[in-house]
């Protein structure tokens, strides 16, 4: 990815093949950093672990539910909302003492009702509802590995990101990573969400549409500047 980025014409002033100042910048080699961010979440109450298995939640999404008009809430990028089957009643016990995150996934527990607003720098003003838009959210996976949410926040704080630029898909995204920002008493950096490049019938680009890979356009001969402009506002 890094070398079909630099033949585009997209070029950075630190990464993994440059260098710089706030490495390491790849995320295997910076799991201290986010446990380090985990134990802060654990210890201050936000987290508790889940034993439910992805099987075990897909059966509840299948399931049908009881009551006239009862309908699943979906959580976008996330699938169904959690329904907090392992969720404790009460604030979590912060006196549990727990050395690793391993063999369990931690979720992060919402402040239910708490309304999350940003100002999008392409959308702009963002207002979602914790426990209504989303719900529980996974920070931190049963095979030991730290999940998107947490190690983006960890990440962008470690390098004193400012402004977040990305897709759109991840507006909702954006609403959890405010809240953990929130938990830690950090600054959240600015956010600008771009629209999606879609191909010719209108869906977003995917890895499955090899197809359109810059790399198979750079096989094709195509030129860099031909490929720019086969992307339209």
């Amino acid at each position: 990815m890094l070398e079909d980025l630099d033949w585009l014409g997209i070029h950075w002033h630190e990464g993994p093949d440059v260098g710089g100042t706030f490495g390491p910048y790849s995320q295997s080699a910076r799991r201290e950093q986010y446990l380090k961010v985990w134990k802060l979440l654990l210890e201050r109450g936000f987290l508790y672990p889940c034993t439910c298995s992805r099987r075990e939640l897909s059966g509840i999404a299948q399931a049908p539910h009881e009551g006239a008009g009862t309908v699943l809430r979906l959580e976008g990028d996330e699938g169904p909302m959690y329904p907090g089957t392992c969720r404790p009643k009460g604030k979590p016990d912060v006196s549990q003492r727990h050395s690793s995150p391993a063999g369990a996934n931690w979720r992060f527990r919402v402040p239910d009702g708490e309304v999350v607003a940003f100002e999008d720098g392409y959308f702009g003003p963002q207002r979602f509802v914790a426990g209504e838009d989303f719900g529980d959210f996974p920070v931190w996976r049963r095979d030991d590995v730290p999940a998107y949410q947490l190690a983006v926040v960890a990440d962008d704080n470690a390098m004193e990101i400012t402004e977040v630029v990305r897709g759109a898909d991840l507006l909702l995204s954006t609403a959890r990573q405010i809240l953990i920002y929130r938990a830690l008493g950090w600054k959240e950096p600015q956010w600008f969400h771009c629209p999606l490049v879609l191909d010719e019938r209108g869906e977003r680009l995917a890895k499955r549409h090899d197809a359109l890979a810059i790399r198979t356009f750079r096989e094709r001969g195509k030129t860099p500047e031909e490929v720019r402009g086969l992307v339209t506002p």
